[in-house]
């Protein structure tokens, strides 16, 4: 693997690792996909997984697992080999900046942890989430799938950049029983760490990898302030306020916790407003906590998809793939889990975020 120093000393190849994106993204499931998949049984979904680019997956995996397990492990697994394309396919600060985009994976990795811990899942429910495209070594997940309880996670992430931020939130955690405070730890920590370095302006290659980092906390600081308004919970917002964003300061977010109707009015009235018009009305007539989110999660998939179009030879549409290959995944796995537990097919669309 090239180290972060030597990748940064070749020129980026954003003409090449961008055609690639693209031929790759046309590929992911459409709107008639999950049409036919959400009325298939279960052996019919592993079935049309195998006549996909899941087809090496499931056969790899089909002699040790079957059924639902099988269409879980393939899709994490699939969702890896292409990540790990995106490294091998770029060179110089590109390389640098998606290596460290891709460390989201350890974020989502603890976070599946603690919540599997939290729920009382098995470790082999816990380990077919965990997708191994980040940075923390085989062993240290091996560590983290052995601990016991959530607190026992929180202690074998010491020396972790998620170690001293989830220790310190573990207060928060036992006295609200919610896992907002430690789960928003996780992600501060992450983003503290991804953006560390980064200068606040910046023009070029640069300017457009903070805009997109900048663009994503803003929509998980929004994430974070409708659940605590819909929570109920005695928390501080400025708490789980994670720094970096554009759309509000600590100030504003404590004002719209408390008033979460004005939550979309400000988004409009923000630099989002334009480019988001049609995906903020669908968050707008949202009436649950569930619809809500799925409709800013459309938002930012859109938003993200008018920074592609927008600079088409930058990391844009490298950061654009990867929430959207994300997703197809968590579409297919709501799928095959809703299947299982019976849902009929209009029960498991609405599970479904689809852009």
């Amino acid at each position: 693997m090239i180290t972060g120093t030597d990748a940064g000393s070749e020129a980026s190849n954003y003409e090449y690792v961008t055609a690639r994106v693209r031929s790759r993204r046309a590929a992911l499931f459409d709107d008639d996909d999950y049409r036919k998949l959400v009325r298939m049984g279960q052996g019919e979904i592993a079935r049309f997984m195998e006549e996909t680019e899941y087809e090496t997956e499931m056969n790899a995996l089909g002699a040790r697992h079957s059924g639902i397990d099988l269409v879980e492990y393939a899709l994490n697994r699939n969702l890896a080999k292409h990540f790990e394309d995106l490294l091998r396919w770029a060179d110089g600060q590109l390389y640098v900046d998606i290596a460290r985009y891709l460390r989201k994976f350890d974020a989502w990795n603890v976070k599946t942890i603690i919540r599997g811990r939290y729920s009382g899942a098995t470790r082999e429910e816990i380990e077919s989430d965990l997708i191994r495209a980040g940075e923390l070594s085989e062993r240290r997940l091996e560590e983290l799938l052995q601990a016991e309880s959530v607190e026992e996670v929180v202690e074998r992430l010491d020396g972790t950049i998620f170690g001293d931020p989830t220790a310190d939130a573990m207060s928060d955690y036992e006295q609200s029983g919610l896992l907002v405070p430690l789960e928003n730890a996780v992600d501060r920590a992450f983003y503290a760490t991804l953006l560390g370095d980064l200068p606040t302006e910046a023009d070029g290659a640069r300017g457009l990898f903070v805009q997109f980092l900048t663009a994503e906390i803003d929509f998980r600081n929004l994430r974070n302030a409708l659940r605590l308004a819909r929570s109920g919970a005695d928390l501080d917002p400025t708490e789980y306020f994670i720094e970096g964003g554009r759309l509000f300061d600590e100030a504003e977010v404590r004002q719209l916790v408390a008033n979460p109707d004005q939550l979309v009015e400000h988004v409009r009235a923000s630099p989002y407003g334009d480019d988001l018009e049609a995906a903020l009305d669908a968050i707008d007539e949202a009436e649950s906590l569930i619809e809500f989110e799925h409709a800013l999660e459309v938002a930012q998939l859109e938003y993200a998809r008018t920074l592609s179009n927008r600079y088409p030879l930058s990391v844009c549409p490298v950061f654009a793939y990867v929430l959207a290959k994300e997703r197809e995944v968590d579409n297919v796995r709501a799928i095959a889990r809703g299947r299982e537990a019976g849902l009929t097919p209009e029960e498991i669309e609405q599970e479904l975020v689809v852009r």
